[in-house]
């Protein structure tokens, strides 16, 4: 249970970052564009006939102006878009118009309501008894004040909706509306609900969301200390973004008036008083949350980085210096401090502790310093340089950066100096003997971990391993599906294909059309499908070639040879489900199924569109997509009756099923219809076969029949040798 929710929370801040990644444009346009378009930026650097009223400049910068505004003002709907985008596992783009639709729905709904109740009067003003900041206008429509956290609600819901009903099939005459197009429908039904819900529920949980707030901004400087630590020290397994995007999006980071209007939320306040010409000073409560930054990742690691410099061996020293100046560059330039913090991190977890504390300690005294520099995504020196030298030393403090700045330069040299030449930490460039020097990566701590063979996670499964392996790694793989039977993949190079390891996750056959693998396991083949999917989410982005190994002698396939049926015993007399033109199992239209891949049977060209039960039995499978069920006798004999060539594909449709899984059918019961002329024209064959999978070696299906052949009458027998 741990690891699942564990894997949840990794999944839904891999998907924050997609409406995150918007950010920095965002802030780019917003912070030069009103940097350049105040008054008293434009006057204390004598730059009025360039960038005063009325020049062209002037107009552009304050269009780009609007333009970051126009995505702070509706981050909830991009979140809602983009964490459904980021949680869909296919079909995105369904997902993504779902999500927006829900998000109408539920404020739609909701404002409704507010409107029923009096909070929302006939003229669209918010009654005045109404607590300020509780509603707010979304997209045009008053509604309560959900920020963020209303995206977050409808991407995660539309999300789990999508994965779960994208492949629905429903009757013929509604199956216009099946799959993907019920995605919309029920995500629209479903948030008329959650709106109503919420109108109830939102106001208790606003109020809490203020009381945390409150508390976290209550304790002061210990409070940001606390965050700081906190965020660092959930790097290692991606899940900071779900910790902080609270502080910086919604009233957990605080509230605060900004021209009039309540904002709510570290980042969103910043950049609010940031298009506000009448700022004095940025708040240093609201970037609290960030500002500090800026000390430990242009001043603090790559002090560290020096220190594992000089700790190199003499050898090693000069490529271990050039990884790590680019890796420092990467920090001080971009933010971006995974280079760095993952390769202490793997091979002395002491250090990545130091970092922990030192990174927090630096929130802290930015804090008390009252720094206050914003930023789009991490704290770089492109962000110092728009969101702090350009705003003024008056604005932000920025200067203050500078001296805490080298005091942490010096604090991280000296103690990650200090730890490695006494516990001899194997920092890059002090590997032992040959050992290649590299910066690590969050690959490679996830591996050394142990994350990905763990049993019982869908990252370990060995089968899920192995046909990844053999059909050329997760790069090579462009897309996964199955039908009753069979695992169907789409290569990129059928060339990387190795059939010796796809042989060792025990399939009954393999099937190569160009890019299109067939591997064949039998009524199994769901379970494979979705474990190899689960797989995949996690699996190295990576193409797979085999090593070269010795030939393997295999064992030849028996080929059918006529036999003297009198030599043989019978065993069981089979009666015909189908009514048509019967055929030899080696006549079908499908290399698989006539090469006996999946066991002896035959094959019937219908002139009627039914099928029937052969004998008693218990309806073992029904394939969602309808087009193949499995019965197992009351005698134990295994069949797979499956209708068509390639029918997967037609999801459903043209199938009429009246029985479902575990069901008892009596002889002559009606198991199922389906549309002949439909599935000629949208399918490879209208063929259906009879497939006995349980028989064993010396078992085999001998034909008493040939020509036409009616349901319920005498078709071929079992025998054994």
């Amino acid at each position: 249970m741990k690891d699942k929710i564990f894997g949840v929370l990794q999944r839904i801040g891999r998907s924050f970052m997609l409406p995150i990644a918007i950010l920095p444009v965002a802030g780019l346009l917003l912070g030069i564009g009103s940097s350049l378009t105040n008054a008293t930026t434009i006057e204390t650097y004598n730059l009025t006939g360039i960038l005063g009223e009325g020049t062209i400049l002037n107009a552009l910068f304050t269009i780009m102006t609007k333009a970051g505004n126009a995505i702070f003002d509706n981050l909830p709907i991009i979140f809602a878009v983009g964490v459904a985008i980021g949680m869909a596992k296919k079909e995105k783009e369904v997902a993504a118009l779902s999500a927006m639709i829900a998000f109408l729905v539920m404020n739609v709904t909701i404002n409704a309501l507010l409107q029923i109740d009096g909070t929302v009067l006939a003229d669209g003003t918010i009654s005045e008894d109404v607590l300020s900041g509780t509603v707010a206008s979304v997209l045009g429509i008053q509604t309560l004040q959900m920020g963020v956290f209303g995206g977050i609600i409808v991407g995660l819901g539309v999300a789990a909706l999508h994965n779960k009903y994208y492949k629905i099939t429903l009757p013929n005459a509604l199956s216009f509306f099946g799959g993907s197009r019920f995605v919309p429908i029920i995500s629209t039904l479903v948030y008329v609900g959650v709106g109503i819900l919420l109108f109830f529920v939102w106001p208790f949980v606003q109020n809490g969301i203020y009381a945390l707030g409150g508390l976290v901004t209550g304790t002061g400087y210990f409070g940001t200390l606390i965050f700081g630590i906190i965020k660092r020290a959930l790097i290692p397994f991606g899940l900071h973004h779900v910790f902080y995007l609270p502080f910086w999006q919604t009233a957990v980071g605080g509230t605060m008036e900004v021209a009039g209007q309540l904002v709510q939320g570290g980042q969103n306040i910043f950049f609010a008083q940031l298009a506000d010409p009448s700022t004095v000073h940025f708040s240093a409560d609201a970037t609290r949350y960030f500002s500090g930054e800026f000390i430990f990742m242009i001043f603090g690691l790559p002090g560290a980085a020096l220190a594992m410099y000089h700790c190199a061996k003499p050898e090693k020293k000069k490529q271990a210096g050039g990884l790590l100046l680019s890796a420092a560059l990467t920090c001080m330039l971009t933010g971006i401090t995974e280079p760095l913090e993952f390769s202490f991190l793997f091979v002395a977890p002491l250090l990545f502790g130091v970092q922990v504390v030192l990174a927090g300690s630096a929130y802290m005294i930015a804090h008390m310093l009252n720094i206050a520099v914003g930023l789009t995504f991490s704290g770089g020196l492109i962000d110092l340089f728009i969101f702090g030298i350009l705003q003024g030393n008056a604005k932000t403090n920025w200067m203050l950066i500078i001296p805490a700045g080298v005091i942490y330069f010096i604090l991280y040299y000296v103690i990650f100096r200090f730890l490695i030449q006494k516990f001899q930490f194997k920092t890059p460039g002090r590997e032992d003997g040959d050992g290649e020097t590299k910066l690590y990566t969050k690959a490679d701590y996830k591996a050394r971990q142990g994350e990905q063979t763990k049993s019982g996670d869908p990252a370990g499964d060995e089968r899920s391993i192995l046909i990844t392996q053999g059909l050329g790694g997760k790069k090579n793989i462009s897309d996964v599906d199955c039908c009753a039977t069979r695992l169907r993949c789409t290569v990129v190079k059928p060339e990387l294909v190795n059939d010796q390891i796809l042989k060792q996750t025990g399939p009954s056959g393999i099937v190569k059309k160009g890019q299109g693998i067939q591997i064949i396991y039998g009524p199994s083949v769901t379970v494979v499908k979705s474990n190899l999917e689960d797989y995949l989410v996690n699996a190295p982005d990576e193409e797979y070639l085999a090593p070269d190994e010795e030939n393997v002698e295999e064992k030849e396939v028996r080929e059918t040879t006529p036999q003297n049926t009198e030599a043989k015993t019978t065993k069981k007399v089979l009666c015909s489900p189908f009514t048509g033109e019967v055929h030899p199992i080696a006549d079908t239209p499908d290399e698989a199924f006539a090469g006996k891949m999946m066991g002896d049977g035959y094959m019937v060209m219908p002139v009627e569109g039914v099928i029937y039960a052969p004998e008693d039995s218990n309806v073992t499978f029904v394939f969602p997509t309808n087009h193949a069920i499995g019965l197992t006798t009351v005698d134990g004999v295994e069949y797979l009756l499956h209708i068509g060539v390639d029918t997967v594909k037609l999801e459903g449709k043209g199938f009429e099923m009246f029985v479902k899984d575990g069901d008892f059918v009596k002889k002559g019961d009606k198991l199922m219809a389906f549309d002949i002329q439909y599935i000629k024209e949208h399918a490879k064959s209208e063929a259906c076969i009879a497939v006995f999978t349980g028989l064993t070696e010396e078992e085999e299906v001998v034909m008493k029949r040939s020509g036409h052949v009616n349901e319920q009458e005498e078709i071929a027998e079992i025998v054994s040798c």
